[in-house]
């Protein structure tokens, strides 16, 4: 049986959020990179017992700090104020690639240019003249955790799909992308085939047309 699902609006950046922390692993060890992955963690629930790691060297990173909770001290590798959990701990920076570099993450979620349908991911450098790259800790992460997703807006603003047939971006990693969450559609990737999950505001055949990669329903 198809478990293929379709809402009728597109979905927001907190949806999105919200769809990642749900599907990530009860007791997983989690990088969330800068921009909208930065929201998953807002999304967690004590329950899921998910320990968040960033670069900049803490484990156990809570919800965002808004208001009387930020400390302009307590900063994540987006240099956005974040809370700590019961039990956080800090380390050296080095310690802290060591992780990243080891294979003791469970799930990294980061932003992307283009994601290719062999699961390429571009998110460091467009390429563009006098454009400022910002590897970060991208590449560390991409290839060190166990499984590597996305979140991006799924075209850009002339409307080209940001999943592409192969990159035309500077790489960052290459066949580590496994899954991506856009606005208008979840997919899967393995073995260079693309599964839709799901789409939002737009239908199978729709999406199929507009993407220049071949695409199949879960």
């Amino acid at each position: 049986m198809s478990t293929y699902t379709s809402t009728d609006a597109a979905l927001t950046r907190d949806d999105m959020a919200e769809m990642v922390a749900a599907d990530i692993p009860a007791g997983a060890f989690v990088n969330l990179g800068i921009g909208q992955p930065t929201n998953v963690s807002n999304y967690l629930t004590a329950e899921q017992g998910v320990t968040l790691h960033t670069e900049n060297g803490m484990l156990g990173m809570g919800p965002v700090a808004t208001g009387d909770d930020i400390d302009g001290d307590l900063i994540n590798a987006g240099k956005i104020p974040v809370t700590e959990l019961p039990g956080a701990s800090y380390f050296h920076h080095a310690d802290s690639f060591a992780m990243m570099r080891g294979g003791h993450l469970d799930v990294c979620v980061l932003g992307a240019f283009q994601v290719s349908q062999a699961g390429d991911l571009a998110n460091w450098h467009t390429g563009a003249p006098g454009a400022i790259p910002a590897v970060g800790g991208a590449m560390d992460l991409a290839i060190g955790a166990k499984s590597t997703w996305v979140m991006m807006g799924l075209f850009t603003k002339a409307g080209e799909s940001k999943l592409v047939e192969a990159l035309s971006y500077p790489v960052t990693g290459l066949g580590c992308v496994s899954r991506i969450y856009t606005e208008s559609a979840i997919f899967l990737i393995e073995d260079g085939t693309v599964t839709v999950r799901s789409t939002h505001g737009i239908s199978f055949a729709e999406l199929s047309e507009r993407l220049p990669v071949a695409l199949q329903q879960a």
